[in-house]
């Protein structure tokens, strides 16, 4: 889910950052990326911090390797920044961003590589969801000053105006939604906009960038049903003019049963798939499922059934109840190609490791994946729609920080998930997506 717009022969990185004391979140936040070069020449990047008014906190320049990345940790010219920042280069890059409550018990993480667009679909909003609120950053990716309009699928508006190149946010915790979920389409009058969604409650915190356009097959990597405590859940937005039928399909990598889902989303709204398909009480009333109930289960999903080919979006949730959770983007499975970025990659670095799922939605094929700086490498083959699972822990070498690139044989069209984690008691979960490449 890269986005790169094309200014001359300058590639621009929307990184829409959640900064450091916003005052009506549930924590006080620090942030940092990891910038990747996605080419095998050395990239000159520009990074420009913004003020919500859109006036320049910093900026800096810097070369990152071929091939290699660079981490940015903290952000901004003095404590307390609160803003966003665009990064230019003259190479294709990728950027990860981490952020983190200042007492690092909290914390999450987004792919800063969303298309910009004049429409942002935000799949899952909450307020009061079982102790959960949502705020997110809305940025102005453009040239001038925009306005912007939130409709929420609960019937409420919300505007701003938003100066070039900053962003504004918007607390559905202030705002007068019913206690429940719902989710959010963003439009601009004028200028291509980016989105990135925090969901909190006191002790987690999870992040998502917003979507530009949908697929009638969306594709997620990774599902955790039941899985040493976790589980998932899939918030699929039909972003269409008709209802529709949607059937999920899911296919283990590494535990349990293959089976279906179906429910009906309505234009405009949203649906929970996965959580309690695998749930203890079995599927919600409205659902028809072929799931085993309580199975421990870990692979991957796609949407196989869209009666009336709606464009949806989709965010999938893993959560450790009252421990730690993390948000990712669903793929559309054209965005595929045979090449994936893994920009952050890490093997016991203070206390922190990955773990990636890549799925192939081509042709079967044989996927091999190196690492930067290491002679280690995985390889596997995966026929149509099947994934594989790799722990890092212990893998490559302690202290390990780098990054990852993944490449199918003739036909493998690859799409990936690669979790952070750190052991503890709290909320030391990551995650986000490869960039396809």
């Amino acid at each position: 889910m890269k986005i790169v717009k094309i200014f001359g022969s300058v590639l621009l990185l929307v990184v829409v950052v959640a900064s450091l004391a916003f005052a009506q979140g549930k924590f006080s936040y620090t942030s940092g990326f990891m910038v990747q070069n996605l080419e095998s020449t050395d990239a000159n990047i520009s990074i420009t911090y913004y003020n919500p008014d859109g006036s320049v906190d910093a900026s800096a320049t810097d070369t990152i390797p071929a091939s290699s990345s660079k981490n940015y940790f903290p952000i901004g010219s003095s404590d307390g920044f609160d803003g966003s920042v665009v990064i230019s280069s003259d190479r294709q890059v990728g950027a990860v961003v981490n952020v983190l409550s200042t007492d690092y018990n909290e914390s999450a993480s987004y792919l800063g590589a969303s298309n910009s667009a004049t429409t942002v679909q935000l799949p899952l909003l909450m307020k009061g969801n079982s102790g959960y609120d949502t705020w997110f950053n809305i940025q102005n990716t453009g040239s001038s000053t925009t306005n912007v309009t939130v409709n929420y699928s609960d019937g409420l508006t919300a505007t701003a105006t938003i100066a070039a190149g900053a962003s504004a946010s918007f607390y559905q915790a202030n705002e007068s939604h019913t206690d429940k979920v719902f989710s959010a389409i963003v439009t601009s009058d004028s200028q291509p906009i980016a989105a990135t969604v925090l969901e909190e409650d006191p002790s987690v915190m999870f992040a998502y960038s917003g979507l530009t356009s949908g697929s009638t097959t969306p594709v997620m990597p990774l599902i955790n049903a039941n899985n040493a405590g976790y589980i998932t859940g899939v918030q699929i937005l039909n972003g269409g003019s008709s209802s529709t039928d949607v059937t999920v399909s899911y296919t283990p990598s590494d535990a349990g049963t293959a089976c279906t889902e179906t429910q009906t989303i309505p234009a405009g709204q949203s649906a929970t798939f996965a959580l309690y398909a695998f749930a203890d009480s079995g599927a919600q009333s409205n659902t028809t499922t072929t799931c085993v109930a309580n199975e421990r289960f870990v692979g991957s999903a796609k949407v196989t059934g869209n009666s009336t080919n709606q464009p949806l979006t989709s965010i999938v949730n893993q959560l450790k109840p009252g421990v730690n959770g993390e948000a990712y983007v669903a793929f559309d499975p054209a965005s595929a190609t045979d090449t994936v970025m893994l920009p952050l990659i890490m093997d016991r670095n203070s206390g922190f490791f990955t773990g990636f799922n890549v799925m192939n939605v081509g042709s079967s094929a044989t996927v091999n994946c190196t690492f930067t700086n290491s002679s280690v490498t995985v390889s596997h083959t995966l026929n149509t729609d099947e994934a594989f699972t790799e722990i890092q822990n212990g893998a490559i070498a302690d202290g390990y920080v780098g990054s990852a690139t993944c490449t199918a044989t003739s036909g493998g069209k690859l799409l990936a998930v690669v979790n952070e984690l750190k052991t503890s008691s709290v909320d030391n979960l990551l995650v986000y997506e490869g960039i396809s490449k």
